[in-house]
């Protein structure tokens, strides 16, 4: 076992305190102490041994105050969405069992108070009929813009329309605006709130010449979407993507310079490591901070572990850390400084900010069959929603809502199955089997259409109770920001 990996399991019984004396919700109104990691909005431990009476309850306290007090508020100063890409119910379990136990909890993810479930589907782009497993370009453009589009397609209705995004709206607003991920700055889910373009590969001008050519500059387009982002301007962008700097504007004032020297010709902060994150201490119009720290994808937190057709055979097996994860700044860390940066310039302390956080590959390891790889990835999302919910208790005036763009392969089963297979041995020393079965090995596991856990906190999360759909996601964020009145 990898103990540098894993939690120290919890004493029998225990039961960690909720943090939230029943109304005292920070947005609610009232003093609040500060918050902490260890100290989470709700408890979800269960109360003790789960095999004894009782023991595996998770709600031990009534919580009709608590959700009373959780609907006294809806207009937010500030919205923060954090996004886990291909984060379906069985990812969180599978990242549950494996980190925190079957009795135990995340202290970000299962904290919140307000929860529901949201459809997610795309459309046809010929004829406008529901596609039911859609992808995370499709997906984004439902909450960025209010609308359904088709798979592939960047903040454009079927049509190819632009259409403006909430990211847009919300800088248009006056409001201070970031754009956080773990993949490719230009990757579908970031790259919905900063671009509109008919397809979700048209990165940089290379790219856009040939495969949207009405869209590149040269044609009089909008651009790729790196060139996009350059004109959208966030205050703070975070990931990674670096590669796609390197191409050269086909027109326009940029004509012939690289991109990257065209956002430094632009104002903006360009920066590449966890050591000049650090001494950021500004992000706004004047100088945006536009940080990637890699070529391409960020470095997951754990080492690949695939299943196989013969995964399930003897012994569980414990997931490992990846030597390149510390080499860059982990998720937590990046949309810690966005907040940061974001609520001290003169727009977000003047108007509020909207901040998009995604860790993005939970997806790309259920796409390979890692089932640790997804798991570490997971971890990365709870802990920057505990980031956020750190922010959000102390301001009083700020809208967390978490969830994910579609849902996703991997499941928990009792027996191997026909088709990919992995054993792991959970924090509590039982056996867990995870199985993928929509493609052979060293075939991408396709993404599943079933409905997702969407959970919030702050002014507004009431409208995430019960079922909505991806869209409404839109209009509530947007509302919120719209009903606030310092």
């Amino acid at each position: 076992m990898n103990h540098h990996l894993r939690r120290t399991v919890p004493a029998v019984g225990a039961v960690l305190a909720t943090g939230v004396a029943m109304g005292a919700l920070g947005w609610a109104g009232g003093a609040q102490s500060a918050p902490s990691a260890e100290r989470p909005l709700i408890s979800r431990a269960a109360a003790g041994p789960v095999d004894a009476f009782g023991g595996a309850r998770r709600e031990t306290t009534d919580q009709t105050q608590l959700i009373q007090d959780s609907l006294a508020a809806t207009g937010a100063k500030n919205v923060i969405l954090l996004i886990g890409d291909g984060m379906g119910d069985s990812e969180i379990t599978v990242a549950r069992n494996y980190l925190e136990g079957a009795g135990g909890f995340f202290k970000g993810l299962d904290a919140l108070p307000l929860t529901g479930q949201m459809t997610h589907y795309s459309v046809d782009k010929a004829t406008g009929k529901p596609d039911y497993d859609p992808d995370s370009a499709a997906t984004g453009t439902a909450w960025a813009t209010g609308q359904k589009s088709y798979d592939g397609a960047i903040s454009v209705n079927r049509a190819e329309t632009p259409r403006q995004t909430l990211l847009e709206w919300a800088k248009q607003s006056g409001r201070a605006t970031g754009d956080v991920t773990t993949a490719e700055i230009q990757d579908a889910t970031p790259a919905v709130q900063v671009a509109s373009v008919n397809a979700r590969s048209c990165y940089g001008p290379d790219q856009t010449s040939t495969t949207c050519p009405r869209f590149a500059k040269e044609n009089g387009g909008l651009g790729s979407i790196t060139e996009q982002l350059l004109d959208t301007r966030p205050d703070v962008t975070l990931g990674g993507g670096s590669a796609t700097f390197a191409q050269k504007a086909k027109a326009g004032t940029y004509a012939g310079k690289t991109l990257r020297a065209q956002a430094q010709q632009r104002g903006y902060n360009v920066i590449n490591n966890a050591k000049q994150l650090k001494a950021v201490t500004r992000a706004d119009q004047d100088a945006p901070l536009l940080g990637t720290f890699s070529q391409g994808n960020m470095p997951v937190k754990f080492a690949p572990l695939n299943a196989t057709p013969t995964g399930a055979d003897g012994d569980a097996r414990t997931c490992t850390a990846n030597p390149d994860y510390g080499k860059t700044p982990p998720l937590s860390t990046m949309t810690t400084k966005a907040i940061d940066l974001l609520s001290k310039n003169r727009a977000g302390t003047d108007k509020g900010f909207f901040l998009q956080v995604e860790s993005a590959s939970i997806d790309k390891q259920d796409h390979a069959a890692n089932p640790c790889g997804q798991i570490g990835e997971t971890e990365q999302l709870d802990q920057a929603v505990t980031a956020a919910l750190d922010f959000a208790r102390k301001d009083g005036n700020t809208l967390v809502i978490t969830t994910a763009d579609h849902a996703h392969t991997s499941q928990i089963v009792d027996a191997p199955t026909p088709g990919l297979n992995a054993k792991l041995r959970t924090r509590e020393g039982s056996d867990m089997i995870v199985s993928y079965n929509t493609a052979p090995a060293g075939g991408s596991q396709q993404h599943t259409g079933t409905q997702l856990r969407v959970a919030g906190y702050g002014p507004g999360a009431g409208n995430l109770v019960g079922l909505i759909d991806q869209t409404d996601l839109h209009f509530i964020m947007q509302n919120a920001m719209e009903a606030f009145r310092g």
